[in-house]
Formats: structure tokens, C-alpha cells, sequence
């Protein structure tokens, strides 16, 4: 198994984080920017489906009545706007159109507004960030797709986006991998267990647990199952506490298998600040790739070719 992405990952985006002034009250972000020479390595989908829907910029504010996103998509569920008026079927279509142009643009990624009624996944209103009723009617259909989901505004937080572009680089490689054995899995599970256990030791031991009791000749439906039960344990975001105490353990065991000077490789301690840490880590990393040495807490390792 070759564990290099080369081909530059595409990215959905809620339009109204990629620089387009799309909210309801005229706002915007670009807060790709905050990538720097980084946002080079993506191609990004930027998306709204509230501007798709023909509401207009600016508009009356909507939000979501008598349930979640999931409750609109069952039709026991509304979306109104501020003056409640129904465009429940119009943001429907627009979400479906929206969905159908990241397929086309073959995306494995999305970065959503969060508290957003309509792209919102785990929350769906600012209003002292309380959660609403999540998912929206957008994210509903972001969370049933093989997709990797990133709050937009994490690309301003350097822990946050490192710990989630390591996470979308190893759930891009599980999910594009050939699978046809146990074999497979195994081996597939030895790259990813490190990762796995951080963001969840419980879960991750239950998932290695059930290997045993997988049969010897697997079906796709078996294969496909199991695949599925990793990404969603991909899909969830680890803690600064939790990236620092394993780091820090990954780094002394790096120093020792190669017997460097804490001055030939700075430990990312919990004492340094957020963005200091995190620049540790990636000196880290490039030094282990240097020496043929996987750091595990980047397992799948992404070196696109700029132009």
C-alpha cells in the first residue's frame, strides 16, 4: 500500500467562507486565506444553497421549524424565513443541486458554516452558540455522504486545522483504497490504529477487537461496513490534551529510535503556545519523513505538486 496522497484534495466550501458575501445580511469571510501558501495544495467547490434557492442577498434570515435538517428531508419538518414564509422545497432543490455539483467536482471534503439552519452539521444557530436543531438541511445531506466535514472557522486555529488535515489525509487514503481481503484490513488498520486510538481509545480498541470476528473470505458488504465504521471514526476531532500528551510520546520515541539531541528535535511541548506547538509538530514530521520514518501522528503523509 503506497501511504502518499500526490493528486491535490477537493474541497467543498459554504460559499460565504470563500471570500463571497453571500449571508443573509450581506456578510463574508475568506477564511481560506488564513492558510497561506497552504490553500495552493486544495481545489476548493464553493457552494450556497440559500443564494441557490433564489432568496436573494440580503434576505430575511431563516430558520428551521418544527425539527432538524433530517426532519425537513422526512417532510415533518419546515424551514421558514424571519417573516414566515415557507421555502422548505425551494432550499430542498437548491441542497440537491449543491450536493450534485460536489459530486461533479468529485469532492472529499467539506467546510461548513457552522450554525447555519441550512449548512449548519452539529449546530444551527449563533445565537449564544446554542445548538438549534442540527443537523441543517444541507448538512443532513453532507453527513449520509463519504465526506470528510470541517467547521470553516477552524482554518483560523493552527492546532485545529492541523489535527484535521491529518485526520482528512488518512480518511481520503482509507476511503479510495483497494480492499479485498482481511488481509487488506489488517494491514490497512496497522497504519491507522495510532491515529484511531487518540481520538478514541474505546471506540478505536472495540473496532481493532472486532477483527478477530471478521470471516476469512469477505464479502463487500462485510469490507464496506467495516470501511465505513473507520471513516466515521476519522470524522471525529481530537483534543489539544489529547494530540499533546501522544505527540510528546511519539517524539521520545523518535529521538530514541534514532538516537538524536533534544536540540536535533524539539519536543512539541504542552508548555509552548498553540501556533508554536504546532510548528514543532510539522518540523517533527519533516524531519521523520527525511529519515524514512513514519510519525504517527500523521500516518498518511500529502505532498501534492505545485504548479
Amino acid at each position: 500500500m503506497n501511504y502518499i496522497l500526490t493528486e491535490k484534495i477537493r474541497i467543498g466550501i459554504s460559499a460565504c467562507n470563500f471570500g463571497a458575501k453571500f449571508r443573509y445580511n450581506r456578510a463574508g469571510w475568506d477564511r481560506v486565506e488564513a492558510l497561506g501558501r497552504q490553500k495552493d495544495d486544495y481545489i476548493f467547490t464553493p457552494v450556497c444553497p440559500e443564494v441557490l434557492a433564489g432568496l436573494g442577498v440580503p434576505r430575511p434570515p431563516v430558520k428551521l421549524s418544527g425539527g432538524n435538517g433530517d426532519d425537513v428531508w422526512a417532510g415533518t419538518a419546515k424551514i421558514k424565513n424571519r417573516l414566515g414564509r415557507d421555502v422548505t422545497e425551494a432550499v430542498k432543490a437548491a441542497s440537491l443541486s449543491s450536493m450534485e455539483a460536489l459530486h461533479r467536482a468529485g469532492v472529499d471534503a467539506f467546510l461548513f458554516m457552522e450554525g447555519s439552519p441550512t449548512c449548519g452539521v452539529y449546530r444551527t444557530t449563533l445565537k449564544d452558540k446554542r445548538l438549534g436543531k442540527p443537523p441543517g438541511v444541507f448538512g443532513a445531506l453532507l453527513l449520509k455522504e463519504r465526506i470528510f466535514l470541517i467547521p470553516a472557522v477552524d482554518l483560523e486555529s493552527p492546532w485545529k486545522w492541523w489535527d484535521h488535515t491529518r485526520r482528512l489525509h488518512a480518511f481520503i487514503w482509507l476511503k479510495n483504497i483497494a480492499i479485498t481481503s482481511k488481509k487488506d484490513i489488517y494491514e490497512a488498520w496497522h497504519v491507522l490504529k495510532f491515529i484511531c486510538q487518540e481520538i478514541d481509545r474505546p471506540l478505536s480498541d472495540n473496532v481493532g477487537q472486532s477483527l478477530a470476528s471478521l470471516p476469512a473470505k469477505m464479502g463487500t458488504l462485510e469490507i464496506e461496513s467495516w470501511r465505513t465504521r473507520v471513516l466515521q471514526l476519522l470524522r471525529r476531532p481530537s483534543t489539544l490534551k489529547r494530540i499533546q500528551s501522544v505527540m510528546f510520546k511519539h517524539y521520545a520515541h523518535y529521538r530514541k529510535t534514532f538516537g538524536l539531541k533534544e536540540t536535533e528535535a524539539h519536543a512539541p511541548s504542552e508548555f509552548l503556545g498553540k501556533a508554536a506547538f504546532v510548528e514543532e509538530l510539522m518540523k517533527l514530521e519533516r524531519k521523520a519523513a527525511e529519515q524514512g520514518y513514519l510519525f504517527l501522528g500523521r500516518p498518511i503523509a500529502y505532498k501534492p505538486a505545485r504548479p
